[in-house]
């Protein structure tokens, strides 16, 4: 009985049922495995571990940390329930160690005459923000296919394209195109990474949405430049 089919029928062995269930989907990782990588417990697939509720990530998203995978969730900094505001990241995005999302909960007045949250000691300055608000820039979004490079820092309310690049220890303060590398202190764009026309193209495409099976049989042409050879 070589035939896995039949094996798979016949067993009632649960490890080698799910060792043939595992040799016959053959459709990349198990994007509900915490760690992908057999005994390499420093890259996770980012979703399996957020405890987080107001953090969005889609599947197979990873996060690389040369310490601990935790520290994903300790790197989004000021995010508090009261300020409502959510960290969206999309699918197949890369982030590297030490990546930073510095979110909402961190804003201060700056209209005023004062940054100074005087209002947060209370001892008769309780009252030094009735009627005024803090500053929420929205939602943090990133998109798909989205790479961000070791350190860099994120600011609240920003959106980054689908299929970005951010270099290593960018801060990046301004909202990022699809398919735009960005780098430095404000982050600017360095160049694009496709001319229009093929940028159009991949945003229509929208590749992180096939199934498991068709982005298995592109693999090559997604790791090419040639659209042409993209198959059904």
């Amino acid at each position: 009985m070589n035939d896995p089919v039949i094996v798979l029928y016949f067993t009632t062995d649960r490890s080698l049922l799910r060792q043939l269930m595992k040799i016959m989907r053959m459709h990349g990782p198990d994007k509900n495995e915490v760690f992908p990588l057999p005994h390499h417990h420093k890259l996770c697939f980012l979703k399996n571990i957020i405890t987080t509720p107001n953090i969005e990530v889609g599947e197979y998203t990873y996060y690389d940390d040369l310490e601990d995978v935790h520290n994903f969730e300790r790197n989004v900094k000021y995010h508090f329930e009261f300020t409502g505001d959510k960290l969206k990241i999309g699918k197949f995005c890369m982030i590297a160690s030490g990546v930073s999302f510095i979110m909402n909960g961190a804003n201060h007045l700056t209209k005023s005459l004062s940054a100074y949250p005087f209002a947060i000691f209370g001892n008769g300055w309780e009252h030094a923000m009735d009627g005024r608000e803090y500053p929420v820039k929205g939602d943090t979004v990133i998109g798909n296919d989205v790479w961000i490079g070791h350190k860099a820092t994120i600011m609240p309310g920003i959106t980054i394209g689908d299929g970005a690049i951010i270099a290593a220890h960018s801060v990046v303060i301004n909202n990022v195109e699809p398919y735009s590398i960005v780098g430095g202190n404000p982050a600017k764009v360095i160049r694009k990474r496709f001319d229009d026309e093929t940028i159009d193209h991949l945003l229509e495409l929208r590749w992180w949405d096939w199934s498991e099976e068709r982005i298995t049989r592109n693999l090559h042409v997604l790791t090419g430049g040639n659209l042409n050879l993209i198959v059904p």
